[in-house]
């Protein structure tokens, strides 16, 4: 985990928060392999990067406008 910079990544409370999801249900997402996660090496906590979040928030919007349908407004 060298050179890598703390203030990119979150930790799951705050990542969970940042998602509006638990925190269980992110372990559940890592352990299901649908996020990655870091771990620091000083205290073991679970990291996850700013950007595979920002990555698995624009796949869930890409799938949800994709399934709900549009509705005409006149």
């Amino acid at each position: 985990m060298a050179n890598i910079k703390l203030s990119d990544y979150l930790k799951i409370t705050e990542a969970a928060e940042y998602l509006g999801v638990s925190a269980n249900t992110l372990r559940n997402w890592e352990k299901a392999g649908k996020i990655s996660v870091k771990r620091h090496p000083i205290n073991g906590y679970r990291l996850f990067s700013r950007r595979d979040l920002d990555l698995l928030l624009d796949t869930i919007d890409s799938k949800t406008s994709h399934s709900v349908p549009k509705i005409k407004t006149n």
